[in-house]
């Protein structure tokens, strides 16, 4: 049987669950529909989320259609959870984007749909929503084709928009526009349909033009628009088909070498953990030792398949198929398991990194260990969390995408771990850039270079977007491997504090001089480390030289930016401006639409929070916005400074006492 990994994207409140609900109901995996107002939905299973009516966590339902097994997860739309979708991204064969019928195209439909574009996520969109009040279908298709994807296609026409009684009518051979339609898509697309649309367009039958819409959408070259309402059921039939019929299923490579990708982690009732894995390539098998991550390796002592409805208890798993494997003690999210395989992400990220954090404190100060424990291990469920200690003030502070995340960060703390926490206020994550070259090099034994390590960096400026690389500029050879890897791992973590306290990023680092003193010992063949060079003598030299190096060079602090789309009422466009500017957002473009605007532009990140909070008092409740990040820009005004969470090694006297102990047996 072949296997479909389908991923449900959506912006928030688009239908999505729902649509999942109706999918198994439709596919007879579940008897009853449950309801997100209920909080009664099968993949929704946190009391968070059925207390709110969103999705939080990413859930895999499965179900059979003809002989295809579908493994249905459903992912967050809210965009404070945008690294739950991340984590999916790398495991899909296809995804459905769901878009209301109401609302048409959001902001985050844009974002999901870029992301899908750019990957070459098979993708089928499905406006949802017909049967409800102010459903208009031929705005939302035209906004699609202008928005979203200009090689888009509806595959059936609506009656009944509104209404209870709402339904779809499929195209098919005989709808000539749908066909005309048809043949100008994929001529667009596809050289062979346009050679035989020139020389004799009748000898292009209807089944022809199906088979090979269905190779371009499995392509993701060209993407159908079905229509519906999951609440109702109309048109989820004709998704349903479209599903087997214009999506990738797998047979995959069973006998071939395992391989396979980690895209959740979770805890079970002892604390041990289960990776959620989508095998790319061969079977993996219970009891088996098994590598992952860099190079762990665990044994596996449990599996189960998704399969039906459920996941159920399995000796083993194959290529192709998604299951829950217990056993991999250190498994982190984004682990390769077995052999790496081409396909999988590599850890490389899609969606904009969180750009706010605040300080989780305990309420009782006896839970501060175990918060460290708690948050630590939520950490690896989500890497985007990228908890911060603050060894010098014993605090720790967690990155955010938004203010819903942090009541999710609360509430798992307290239901799952016992421990009441409180937040400090949400603040801005600032970036920081070197804006010259800057060199410094410390020698062994020279001047006060305490550390049996000669080390030389070079820092300079790369392209936006490049993040930080670390290159050699002496022979490999020129010492151990151990020292030049000490040396990289340590201007890694180096560079997350600046000369501000911000990440340094999109520059280059060169290692440019490098020596050591061998290993020695005594007559008796005691190893002397007071003669002889270690790792840590360059893990603790390093921060100095790095430090020096990019205070050389200067650095630029810059501040996230997002992109703003606010509709409001035309009668609040005069109070909303003066309200913009005093945020600092600036609007790139205003322009009516019936009884309203919609205005455009770009907003600081950290002004978002506040606009939301007086845009219902400006709008008497009927403004509307969407925000994502967008860039970054160079601060305007005072430049920001983050307290640093360690010793300065620009404070050469602090920093060489801190790190004494480390060094005061050598003579």
């Amino acid at each position: 049987m072949r296997t479909l990994n389908l991923g449900i994207l959506a912006h928030v409140d688009a239908g999505k669950t729902s649509l999942t609900e109706r999918l198994l109901h439709a596919t007879g995996v579940i008897d009853e529909i449950g309801s997100v107002d209920a909080g009664s939905t099968r993949t929704d299973s946190m009391a968070l989320e059925r207390q709110r009516g969103i999705t939080i966590k990413s859930a895999v339902a499965s179900f059979v259609v003809d002989d295809v097994t579908v493994n249905l997860i459903d992912t967050p739309g809210h965009p404070d959870f945008i690294a739950e979708v991340e984590r999916v991204l790398s495991v899909l064969d296809g995804a459905v984007l769901v878009v209301s019928a109401v609302e048409g195209v959001q902001a985050q439909t844009r974002v999901l749909m870029r992301t899908l574009q750019r990957l070459r996520i098979p993708t089928l969109l499905f406006v949802n929503k017909i049967d409800r009040g102010g459903a208009d279908t031929e705005s939302v298709l035209g906004g699609i084709a202008e928005k979203l994807s200009r090689a888009s296609i509806p595959m059936a026409s609506a009656d009944g928009l509104g209404t209870r009684g709402a339904r779809t009518v499929p195209y098919s051979a005989a709808d000539t526009g749908f066909t005309a339609g048809l043949l100008d898509l994929l001529a667009d697309h596809d050289d062979t349909v346009l050679a035989a649309y020139l020389d004799d367009a009748s000898t292009l039958s209807y089944q022809r033009l199906r088979s090979e819409l269905a190779a371009l959408s499995r392509r993701a070259v060209v993407h159908p628009v079905f229509l519906g309402s999951a609440i109702t059921g109309a048109g989820v039939d004709e998704l349903i088909s479209g599903i087997t019929e214009l999506l990738p299923a797998v047979d995959g490579a069973a006998d071939g070498p395992a391989s396979g990708t980690v895209f959740k982690v979770e805890r079970g009732p002892a604390g041990e953990k289960i990776a959620f894995v989508r095998m790319f390539s061969g079977t993996v098998h219970v009891r088996e030792r098994l590598p992952f991550g860099e190079a762990e390796e665990g044994k596996v002592t449990a599996i189960s398949v998704f399969e039906r409805g459920s996941d159920l208890p399995c000796d083993s798993v194959c290529a192709g198929r998604i299951a829950r494997i217990w056993g991999l003690g250190d498994i982190r999210v984004g682990d390769a398991v077995g052999r790496p395989h081409p396909t999988a992400s590599g850890g490389r990220h899609h969606f904009a990194p969180p750009t706010l954090e605040t300080v989780v404190a305990p309420c009782r100060r006896a839970d501060r260990g175990a918060l460290h424990v708690a948050l630590s291990q939520l950490a690896e469920q989500d890497p985007l969390i990228n908890l911060r200690q603050d060894d010098l003030r014993q605090e720790t502070s967690v990155s955010l995408y938004g203010e819903v995340q942090k009541e999710v960060i609360q509430a798992t703390l307290a239901d799952d771990y016992g421990i009441d926490v409180a937040f400090r206020e949400t603040t801005t994550i600032h970036i920081e850039r070197p804006v010259g070259t800057g060199t410094a090099v410390e020698v062994i034994r020279v001047g006060s270079n305490p550390f049996l390590a000669t080390v030389g960096l070079r820092i300079e400026p790369a392209p936006i977007g490049a993040g930080a690389e670390f290159r050699l500029g002496v022979e490999l050879g020129s010492m151990p491997f151990t020292f030049i890897r000490a040396v990289e791992e340590t201007v890694a973590e180096t560079l997350r504090q600046g000369l501000n306290g911000w990440q340094v990023t999109d520059c280059t680092v060169t290692l440019t001089r490098s020596g050591y003193w061998a290993r020695q010992s005594h007559a008796h063949a005691v190893f002397d480390k007071s003669m002889s060079s270690t790792a840590g003598d360059f893990r603790n030299l390093t921060p100095m030289v790095l430090m020096s190096a990019l205070q050389q060079a200067g650095t630029q602090v810059y501040e996230p930016m997002h992109r703003f789309h606010l509709d409001i009422p035309a009668d609040a466009f005069g109070l909303l401006l003066p309200a913009l500017a005093r945020v600092g957002a600036v609007p790139r473009s205003s322009s009516p639409r019936g009884t309203s605007y919609l205005v455009e532009g770009e907003i600081p990140a950290a002004s978002v929070h506040g606009l939301e909070q007086t845009l219902p008092s400006l709008t008497s409740g009927e403004g509307v916005l969407e925000s994502a990040f967008d860039h970054y820009r160079p601060v305007q005004g005072p430049v920001p400074v983050r307290p640093r969470s360690a010793r300065n090694p620009l404070n050469r006297e602090e920093y060489l006492l801190h790190v004494a102990r480390r060094v005061s047996g050598r003579g």
